[in-house]
Parts: C-alpha cells; structure tokens; sequence
C-alpha cells in the first residue's frame, strides 16, 4: 500500500518514524513519502520536506509566516495528490494538518490523524472538522478517548509510543568520558527543539545553573541551533548533541521546557521542573483561549495533578527557577515523591508495543475496506 504522511515537528518526526517501521514490518510493500526530518528519512520513508522549515509556535509568529505555510500548504496538496497514496496520515501539528484535512476530504483521499490535536485544552471546535474530514483518528493520551466520546467521535487508543521508543534505549557507560563532563551530579538542560524556544528559555535556565556550581549543567542541543548554544557554555555548562536519552538517564534532575521532553523526563524517572516563556501577545491570546485546563506540561495533564511544577511566562525567572531546582535536587522526600507519581503516570500509558498496534488498525481498516468496493 501507499502511505503519505504529514508531521511538522521534532516529537511528530520520532513518533512517524516508529509507525513507519511498524507499517514496513507488516506490509513488505509499503511505499512511503512523507514531510518529517532525519529520524523519519533513516526509517525508510522519502522526506519530501523537511520539518525544520515549518516550525512556527504561537500566534503572532504564525501571522508573520502565513505566505509561507500558505505556500507549503499548496505544495503539500498538489504532492499528495501527484502520489495518489491509499491512505494520508496526518501526525500532530493541527494549525497546518487541519488544513490538509479539510483539502483532501473535499478530494476524497482519505485521512487518518496520529496524536490528536490539543482540541481538549482549546478550539474544542476543532472537534467538528476533525469529525467531518478525517476518517480514523488515533489518540496517545488515556484521557483522550473519553474527551472524543464526548462529542461523538470513537477514537483509538493503543497506549503511548514513548514507552516502546524508550524500552530500546540501552544506557552507554561512556557518556561522561565521551563528552569530557566532569565528575559532578549532572544537571539536564533541555530547552526545546526550536530556534524560537531555546532563544526565550535558554537564556533564563542558565542564569539559575550559575547558582549552583557544585554540578555539571548540561544541554541536550540540536547540531543546526549550534550558534544559539555558545555564548551560554561555561566552566559547569556544557552541551552535548543527539544524545538527549543518554543525557536523561545519567541526570539527578532536569530543566525541561514543555512539550513531549517533559514526558520522555518522567520516564527516564528524573525529577524536573517545566518552563514555557512565549512571545507575550501569544501567551495572553492561548491563556484567553485556553478553559478548564489546569496545567501545561503532559505529566500533570495526564496524572490530573501538580506532579511537577510548571514554571509559566513572568514564573520562569532565576529566583523561581533557582529556588525550585534546589528543591528537586536536595529534597529527598520531594523526589521520592515525584519518581512515585511517575509510576502511576507509566501505568497509565499502556503496555508497550503501540506503533505495531496502531500499524495493525491501519492495515486492517484499509483491507476491510478495500473488501467492501
């Protein structure tokens, strides 16, 4: 069969990159094309765009793009439609994916969406497209199933990918040789994937790491932001690239800005605190928009309480986040009780093997469906 996938970011290129293997695996005549990066490429999808040139986060810096995702859009429609796939499957980034659903429902390809927008946190009007343009949609988070039945929509929830993305991971005794790290407690750093992030949060998490000299302070970089890391490197701050698993499961605690990192920290069992520092305009049009919802990071939205504490817009500043990584670094009661709240939250995701579930869905609905013409 022939599959054509759309992800737009970092988390959407690994999470595409697991449900392209497990569709190889179960159809050895899978053709693939698809918008993602490296991870998606060395899965054996063709990666017609990179999603490097598509990253834009809130709102004002979407308005100051919308040429070129308009344009993007454009390409993408016309490529799809050029490679005429059985299936299109749309992975997470909604403010552009949904525009590709709405498209190509009037087209008649069909859509499948992997990893549901935020529809639950805001534009619960959302749920309407989604329920008029994509045929299957495939959630991650256990609480999403409920949210969708709600307004009348059946969903799938085979459990989170992450678990079997981290099952393989296998610790290398050299990291700390390899990367010249001193001797001292290592101290993550992981201030997001793009330029827009690291540029607003790294700033802030290394002003607080100069009050703690006693350990190392390590950032897990992205090798094309280079340039955005040097000016903050010192004596007990260091970067190291592609190695944010390695890097995770040799720290006594994390500064994590929010997003699936926050997720891929809890289960590598390392004690954190969440930061978000947006573009100001942005931030109070989403807290405008944004009811009911009581938290940012995915940990405390999927444990449905204050696990770890989110450190948001004037919050994150030195004095908080220096008095909060003193605490999750010396409080020994603190941090048993966050690695125990991070037990239940594991339970909670599923027992494994989701991509290989999620590919299995797939194929079956598509051959059901083949049978029925």
């Amino acid at each position: 069969m022939k599959f054509y996938i759309v992800s737009g970011e970092a988390s959407g290129d690994l999470h595409a990159s697991n449900l392209v293997k497990a569709l190889m695996r179960q159809d050895e005549h899978a053709q693939i094309r698809a918008w993602g990066g490296d991870r998606l490429r060395q899965a054996g999808a063709e990666v017609v765009k990179d999603y490097r040139e598509l990253s834009y986060m809130g709102f004002v810096e979407v308005v100051t793009h919308l040429g070129t995702i308009f344009s993007n859009l454009k390409f993408c429609i016309e490529d799809i439609q050029s490679f005429a796939p059985d299936v299109v499957i749309l992975v997470d980034y909604p403010g552009f994916n949904l525009r590709v659903a709405k498209r190509l429902h009037e087209s008649g390809i069909p859509v499948y969406y992997y990893i549901s927008p935020q529809v639950w946190a805001w534009h619960k009007s959302r749920v309407r497209q989604i329920r008029e343009n994509v045929s299957e949609m495939f959630v991650i988070l256990p609480f999403e199933q409920a949210f969708y039945a709600q307004h009348q929509m059946q969903v799938h929830y085979f459990g989170h990918p992450l678990l079997d993305e981290i099952a393989q991971y296998r610790m290398q005794p050299d990291f700390i040789e390899r990367n010249c790290l001193e001797e001292k407690r290592i101290v993550a750093v992981l201030p997001g994937s793009r330029s827009q992030e690291i540029r607003r949060m790294l700033p802030v998490m290394c002003g607080a790491a100069r009050a703690f000299p006693e350990y190392t302070f390590v950032i897990a970089g992205v090798r094309h932001h280079q340039a955005l890391y040097a000016p903050y490197l010192s004596e007990n701050m260091q970067v190291v690239y592609g190695e944010t698993y390695e890097l995770l499961a040799h720290s006594h605690a994390a500064m994590v800005t929010s997003g699936t990192a926050t997720l891929e920290t809890a289960l590598f069992e390392v004690p954190q605190m969440v930061c978000y520092k947006g573009n100001y305009f942005s931030y109070l049009i989403a807290k405008h928009l944004i009811k009911g919802i009581r938290f940012i990071s995915l940990v405390n939205l999927i444990a449905d309480k204050p696990v770890v504490t989110e450190l948001i817009q004037q919050e994150m500043n030195t004095k908080r986040l220096e008095a909060e990584l003193h605490s999750i670094l010396t409080d020994e009661e603190r941090r048993a009780a966050i690695r125990q709240d991070y037990a239940g939250l594991r339970r909670s995701l599923g027992n494994g093997a989701a991509s290989d579930k999620i590919s299995g869905s797939i194929l079956d609905i598509l051959k059901n469906k083949k049978k029925k013409k």
